[in-house]
């Protein structure tokens, strides 16, 4: 595909960030479970947070292109500020540019896409992970406020964030159509923060449950109209997917790249091991299936930006790049040998940071249902 300037620039400037900032850290960070704080604070400055919102509302209003060349390019790096990145931009920034009333894109979306505030989405509860319509925290209306009670689970930048997208059920005999969705900030009476999670990977980023406990939030932080929740989520789930299939096609071609390093390096036999036709068949294989899943990936991008129905390329897109980021990562470790399992040579890392992509925001065999069902609704 052929990028225009503003692309170019948006994708070099990316992998100047990467190097420069990310990569002296990104294994210390993974070691210590620590949040890259000064690192989100630039991407915010670099107009990275907000890529996709009007400039008009503190975004930079760029194209989906633009965002996935620079989500893979972060997580070619680190997968940790990668999914940091895409959770304010996908699921929180997006649904309030498309969704949000002019007095919620003033207050809430201009400092969320100038990287002045964080973001994080709860949709996941205990009961409702892959089934998202099984939702128990609930919202009660009384008078001018809704009153919140529930858990939410997995939360991504949960413990950074200064707001959060709560999806609840307003009216639960309505199924479906009794949820709602509500912008809710952090430090309300009755909002507690759990734990953070230990995670096999991406754990530089957090991870953590929300408790909602008689929490009071103005009916003006409801999204859209009542009942609207669930159309809000799915819609916004899309666009995340998106951003996902980004992230793992920045893990695959990071472990792409590490093999081609190593093995141009590294000697068997007196030769290095890139002659060995073992190693170059699976760097071609690795190569290449990078190279589908790119594909997949610019192509649900475009279609975004030319506002046609992108869901089914968008699952396509998430399911072929995460299966493609953990094979790499296996390749990767394999073509390292022993090498590849310690952690100085940074591709173990890959490999644990690869594994979630075909679990959030919509699990493989998700993605398969939300293809299957495309293609067989006629």
């Amino acid at each position: 595909m052929q990028l225009n300037e503003t692309q170019v620039l948006v994708k070099e400037t990316a992998r100047q960030f990467a190097a420069e900032m990310l990569a002296p850290t990104a294994d210390q960070r993974d070691e210590r479970e620590e949040f890259p704080t000064e690192a989100v604070k630039k991407l915010g400055e670099l107009g990275f947070m907000g890529m996709m919102v009007p400039e008009e509302f503190g975004g930079a209003g760029l194209d989906a292109i633009s965002y996935v060349l620079a989500m893979e390019e972060i997580s070619r790096v680190d997968a940790s500020c990668g999914v940091i990145m895409s959770v304010n931009n996908s699921l929180v920034c997006y649904g309030l540019s498309e969704y949000g009333t002019p007095e919620q894109k003033e207050k809430y979306l201009k400092p969320l896409a100038s990287g002045k505030m964080l973001g994080a989405f709860a949709l996941s509860e205990p009961e409702a992970g892959s089934d998202a319509s099984n939702q128990r925290t609930t919202a009660t209306i009384d008078g001018d406020a809704y009153v919140l009670n529930g858990t939410k689970n997995w939360i991504t930048n949960g413990y950074n964030a200064d707001i959060v997208i709560v999806i609840a059920a307003t009216k639960p005999s309505a199924g479906v159509h009794g949820i709602s969705a509500f912008i809710v900030e952090k430090g309300l009476p009755g909002f507690t923060i759990g734990k953070k999670e230990r995670k096999l990977g991406i754990r530089s980023s957090d991870t953590v449950s929300l408790s909602f406990e008689d929490v009071r939030v103005p009916a003006t932080n409801r999204i859209g109209e009542d009942g609207f929740g669930f159309k809000f989520a799915m819609r916004t789930l899309d666009g995340g997917r998106i951003g996902i299939a980004a992230q793992a096609l920045g893990i695959a071609q990071g472990c792409l790249d590490a093999s081609i390093k190593y093995a141009k390096e590294r000697k068997a036999f007196d030769k290095p091991i890139a002659e060995l036709q073992a190693i170059q068949f699976k760097i071609a294989d690795m190569a290449t299936e990078i190279e589908a899943a790119r594909g997949l990936v610019y192509s649900a991008a475009q279609m975004k930006d030319r506002g046609e129905k992108f869901s089914k390329a968008a699952a396509m897109a998430k399911l072929h790049a995460s299966r493609t980021a953990v094979h790499s990562a296996l390749d990767a470790i394999q073509i390292h040998g022993g090498y590849g399992y310690i952690r100085e040579y940074h591709v173990e890392r890959y490999l644990r940071d690869a594994k979630i992509t075909e679990i959030y925001e919509g699990t493989s065999e998700i993605q398969r249902l939300v293809i299957a069902r495309d293609l067989l609704r006629g």
